[in-house]
C-alpha cells in the first residue's frame, strides 16, 4: 500500500515457515530484506527513479517475529537531500487473528536515485506538514550528524 499523503510506503504479509532461523523464529536476516524491500519500494515511489541503498543504521530488534504472525513493515520518508532520501522503516508484527500488532524491529535507512548509468539523480524536495513530521526530520539530521562523527572516527582505521 502506497500513500502519497504521508510518503509512506506499507508491506503486509505473513511470516513463513520458510523464513525460520534455528531458534524457531523469524531469521534477522529476513527481517533485514523485508526492511531493504519496504524501504526501495518507498524511495523508488517518492523519486520516480531507481534507487540503491546507501546506509542501514541503527537497526535494532526489540522482539522476535513468531512464524505464522502478520507482519507490517511501515516506510517514511523523513528527509530529503539532493539525491539522498532518509527512510525510517517500523517493524510490527503479530498474530493474524487479532488486531494488536508490536513493534519488533526499527531502523532508519539512506537511498540514493541514480539513472540508468548510475549516477545520482535530483530527488522531490519533502518538506515536513505537521510537528510529528518535523520532530522525525530534526531525527534524521541528527542521526546525520552523529553518523559523520562516527565516519571521522573510523578515518585512520580504514
Amino acid at each position: 500500500m502506497i500513500d502519497t499523503t504521508t510518503n509512506t510506503v506499507t508491506l503486509r504479509f505473513l511470516a513463513e515457515p520458510s523464513d525460520v532461523n534455528f531458534g524457531g523464529k523469524v531469521h534477522g536476516g529476513a527481517v533485514m530484506k523485508w526492511i531493504d524491500q519496504a524501504g526501495y519500494a518507498c524511495a523508488a515511489n517518492w523519486s520516480g527513479q531507481y534507487c540503491v541503498t546507501v546506509y542501514v543504521g541503527g537497526i535494532r530488534f526489540f522482539k522476535p517475529i513468531a512464524i505464522g504472525d502478520m507482519v507490517e513493515i511501515t516506510a517514511t520518508i523523513i528527509l530529503t537531500g539532493n539525491s539522498s532520501m532518509h527512510i525510517a522503516i517500523n517493524v510490527q508484527a503479530g498474530n493474524p487473528r487479532h488486531q494488536t500488532r508490536i513493534k519488533t524491529t526499527h531502523c532508519v535507512m539512506v537511498f540514493a536515485a541514480v539513472d540508468d548509468k548510475g549516477k545520482t539523480v535530483a530527488v522531490p524536495k519533502w518538506t515536513p506538514q505537521t510537528p510529528a513530521a518535523r520532530e522525525m526530520e530534526a531525527y534524521a539530521r541528527k542521526l546525520m550528524d552523529l553518523r559523520q562523527n562516527i565516519e571521522d572516527e573510523m578515518k585512520p582505521y580504514m
